[in-house]
């Protein structure tokens, strides 16, 4: 009898993994790698601090490329940024596509970070949001200055993204991957760039880098309209200012991270 159960126990087994085998040349197995555990206490953090600093609400996304396997990112399905936790983290490929079959509702736009990681292989994290302060600059021929000392890489150049010069009238969304190759060709190296009357997108070699470009380049177009309102000339920062104040770009950027993790509830080991 012992055997007997052996035998249906083994070929039960046997069975079972057929089955897996089929699963996986069907496409539907998860990828080796697993992701990090800092990294995704990071991408969760970086969802609420962006919420929590007006960068995201209940739009937009923020993704982080897999340091395991840079041919794929990390990025949470459909919801809104402030409610973003780990259990909610997907793994895609440069198609945007779950590569665990998954069939939660994910992010319509999602193909801004696909392409720009399949693109620009320094990227490693990307944030696309709507905030008004941006919008203005979009829709006018009035450019986006460093007026801000924490916003020098804006010196760089803010290209601004056009969708109806590649594709026509379109609902303004990034739907698909031809919307996102022709986004991250606007976008070149540059580290960020706006999309009329849409928003901006904003990349960083790293999470920290990212959220701290998002943030100043928010603040920076504030201050500047601010200061135009005010009348008279304004003195922006000077070429070679920005580019020694860019060179230190990260200083400073760990105790600030460190800080807006602990302001969204996330614990920071002493």
């Amino acid at each position: 009898m012992f055997k007997l159960i052996g035998i249906q126990f083994n070929k039960a087994l046997i069975f079972s993994c057929i089955l897996a085998g089929l699963w996986a040349t069907q496409g539907h197995a998860q990828t080796e790698s697993s992701i990090d555990p800092q990294v995704l206490e990071d991408l969760v953090a970086a969802n609420k601090i962006l919420a929590a600093e007006g960068i995201l609400d209940g739009w937009g996304h923020v993704s982080v490329r897999n340091p395991k396997d840079p041919t794929h990112y990390f990025m949470a399905r459909n919801l809104a940024a402030e409610l973003v936790t780990a259990k909610d983290i997907l793994e895609f490929d440069f198609n945007s596509v779950p590569v665990n079959g998954s069939k939660q509702p994910l992010y319509t736009e999602r193909f801004i970070h696909g392409e720009i990681y399949r693109a620009h292989p320094d990227v490693n994290a990307v944030v696309h949001t709507h905030a008004p302060p941006l919008i203005p600059f979009t829709v006018t021929n009035v450019a986006l200055k460093p007026l801000y000392h924490r916003a020098a890489f804006v010196a760089q150049g803010i290209p601004n993204f056009d969708i109806a010069d590649d594709f026509g009238m379109t609902d303004m969304l990034i739907r698909n991957s031809a919307h996102g190759q022709a986004l991250a060709k606007t976008l070149g190296d540059h580290p960020a760039v706006l999309m009329r009357g849409h928003g901006a997108t904003v990349v960083g070699p790293s999470l920290p880098r990212l959220i701290g470009r998002a943030v100043f380049l928010v603040k920076d177009a504030t201050l500047q309209q601010q200061a135009m309102a005010l009348g008279g000339p304004i003195k922006y920062l000077n070429p070679e200012e920005a580019k020694l104040i860019d060179a230190r770009e990260g200083y400073g950027l760990a105790r600030q991270w460190l800080a807006w993790k602990r302001q969204v509830g996330i614990s920071i080991a002493p």
